[in-house]
């Protein structure tokens, strides 16, 4: 099958029947529940045809152009005094009813959708085939978006911090197959969940605070890619907690909170110590995650 430049856009009509990847989902994970944020992603707005013989599968582009770094990287001054969502950073001891904090729950622009696993392997996801990708894809070299794809494709490929174990999944299934290989297939996931507006406010924990993963923890992350492509990491020094908020005008969320108990390998200069007042190693830092985040964990029912 070979993947051909975007043309147009079609919308693809919706229909009751299991995509492949949700099939591949359910024969290897019958028993996880598949996260809200996972089932917007399997239905793109494509159109398959053939043209000279060809399966062609024409994709909407659409790239955002955010910081994207979950490589425990350093922040300069200047883009922290201009980070407006830093109370996303806090201390393990605050996570408990009535504490409060402002921030906004931030929802990527960034609707790419899941290609077929075997669209997405007719292309070498590499730098060092950068042409190829943009050519198959139809982004113009030297552009802004082609600027976008090559950074992503570049931290898909730097090694993980210490006790990482990383892979950038580029479709549903190698998704799957990496936390089956890493925790197994009893196995629970999890996304943060609003039930409305994502604007900044003041949240309140409220009670129901519940750890649902400890040590062995996957965190996908979604890149800003053409097809939906996610950063999945594995460590053991991570608790992740789901957290019930409460919105000051109302807005419900279901969060999910990780906090890692050992950062005596980030950068010093990483946002989260600027943010804490706090030194590499020294106490557990916590953060919640986006919308567009899925925190896998052992089943422990």
């Amino acid at each position: 099958m070979k993947f051909l430049p975007l043309l147009i856009v079609v919308v693809l009509v919706a229909t009751h029947a299991a995509s492949p990847p949700e099939l591949y989902w359910k024969s290897m994970l019958p028993a996880t529940s598949m996260p809200k944020f996972i089932t917007e992603l399997l239905h793109p707005a494509v159109i398959v045809g053939k043209a000279g013989g060809d399966t062609t599968i024409h994709v909407r582009h659409n790239i955002t152009f955010g910081n994207q770094n979950y490589a425990y990287a350093a922040v300069s001054d200047t883009e922290f005094n201009n980070i407006p969502n830093t109370t996303l950073f806090f201390l393990e001891k605050d996570m408990k009813p009535g504490h409060r904090m402002n921030f906004q729950f931030m929802q990527t622009s960034n609707q790419s959708f899941f290609l077929p696993r075997e669209v997405v392997k007719s292309v070498s996801f590499s730098s060092g085939n950068m042409a190829q990708i943009l050519k198959e894809f139809d982004v113009k070299a030297g552009s802004t978006e082609a600027k976008v794809l090559k950074e992503t494709v570049e931290l898909c490929e730097k090694p993980g911090v210490k006790g990482e174990e990383k892979y950038c999944a580029t479709s549903l299934e190698s998704m799957v197959d990496f936390i089956t290989l890493k925790l197994g297939k009893n196995v629970e996931a999890f996304s943060t969940e609003v039930n409305k507006g994502t604007k900044k406010q003041e949240y309140t924990i409220k009670q129901g605070v519940k750890k649902v993963g400890e040590a062995k923890v996957v965190v996908c992350h979604k890149l800003n890619y053409i097809c939906a492509l996610f950063y999945c990491h594995k460590t053991e020094t991570t608790i992740a907690y789901t957290v019930p908020l409460v919105g000051a005008d109302g807005t419900k969320v279901k969060a999910l909170s990780l906090c890692h108990t050992d950062t005596s390998g980030w950068n010093p200069k990483h946002l989260a110590f600027q943010v804490l007042k706090v030194k590499p190693g020294s106490v557990p830092v916590c953060h919640f995650l986006s919308q567009d985040n899925v925190v896998w964990v052992l089943c422990h029912k």
